[in-house]
């Protein structure tokens, strides 16, 4: 729905709405003329995205989702509420800790909970492919338990589960984009027990794959595509699909153009950099033993439960509604991830990198 000169404009709380993804939905919904208030534990990390919308448009709240009476604030008069909220490790001390538990069970229920109460007509609920109550991780397993408690406190809530999604703010390219100048060598993830591929040609030499196949497969999705998405299900009039769709209590699960085992995603990041480095495979039990240590840095370059997340491929499934579903064709990550990682090239952006893969 796109307001016009004498509508009343509509009151979008978003939660979490100063990071990845909140950000890009947030400008989208400012250049719509949607009043948004970006409810956040620090209010001072919001600030940024006042410029986005005209004066008094875009309101930092401060909101923890664990908290009732600033949630209630938070979505008084909401005519929609979108939940952003997710942590991929455990940080903090003390009660100000954010466990999976609290930030994705406890709080997804609490923000469904008072918006049923302040009658929102739209909740969306932004989860993961992979959510799953039986999983081994405790990230995936908190992320089903936090959509069943959003289901049973707001039944027509919309699920939406990404992939890996990437873009200039990214935790994933950027990571191991950033280890390029510093090491020899690139880890694959997960990958399986050596195997031989025996060629399809007659006469033939069969060669030794010690990737196993690559690690976990992933269908990366572009964070733009992910908050045009959202945009779609809270209006689904606006969307251009093919066909009319159902929204309400439905679960929507988001990737890209094309799959890519865990080895083909770094050699997409070498070629877009220009930087060829050695690959080495690193199965679960060695990865598993690698996140003892990168698990308990400051900032976690790796945990035990990332590494139970690898056990399962991260890719849309096939008899469900996708973006292609809304009317999003999306975007291949070929096309996005050098207008962001070409500073990490040698000798800097202006530098030509090979074509990717």
């Amino acid at each position: 729905m796109t307001f016009r000169p004498g509508d009343s404009p509509r009151q979008v709380t978003v939660f979490g709405g100063s990071g990845f993804i909140g950000r890009h939905l947030v400008r989208r919904l400012a250049a719509q003329g949607d009043i948004v208030r970006v409810a956040v534990r620090d209010i001072l990390s919001a600030e940024f995205l006042k410029p986005f919308g005209d004066v008094g448009q875009i309101v930092p709240l401060a909101a923890d989702i664990n908290d009732q009476v600033a949630v209630e604030t938070a979505v008084r008069d909401a005519d929609c509420v979108v939940n952003l909220v997710g942590i991929l490790n455990e940080t903090g001390f003390g009660p100000r800790r954010a466990t999976f538990e609290s930030a994705h069970v406890a709080g997804a229920r609490q923000i469904a909970v008072a918006s049923a109460r302040a009658k929102v007509r739209h909740l969306v609920q932004v989860s993961a492919i992979g959510a799953d109550p039986a999983s081994s991780s405790v990230y995936a397993r908190t992320k089903a338990e936090g959509e069943a408690a959003v289901r049973g406190a707001f039944p027509a809530a919309t699920i939406v589960r990404p992939s890996i999604v990437f873009g200039p703010e990214d935790d994933f390219f950027n990571r191991f984009a950033s280890l390029l100048p510093f090491t020899a060598c690139l880890p694959v993830l997960g990958a399986g027990l050596p195997r031989l591929e025996w060629p399809g040609e007659v006469g033939g030499l069969p060669r030794l794959d010690i990737f196993g196949g690559g690690g976990p497969r992933f269908q990366p999705v572009y964070v733009g595509d992910v908050a045009d998405a959202i945009m779609a299900l809270l209006d689904p009039s606006s969307a251009q699909a093919d066909k009319p769709f159902e929204v309400k209590g439905k679960v929507f699960e988001l990737g890209g153009p094309r799959v890519y085992s865990f080895k083909e995603l770094m050699e997409l990041l070498m070629a877009v950099t220009g930087r060829r480095r050695l690959l080495a495979p690193v199965p679960l039990w060695a990865a598993s033993a690698l996140a003892l240590f990168l698990g308990s840095l400051p900032k976690p370059l790796l945990t035990r439960d990332q590494v139970r997340l690898l056990r399962r491929d991260n890719v849309v499934g096939k008899r469900v509604l996708k973006l292609s579903t809304l009317g999003i064709d999306p975007v291949a990550a070929e096309i996005i991830l050098p207008t962001y990682l070409a500073r990490f090239r040698e000798g800097g952006s202006f530098k030509r990198a090979r074509t990717p893969l």
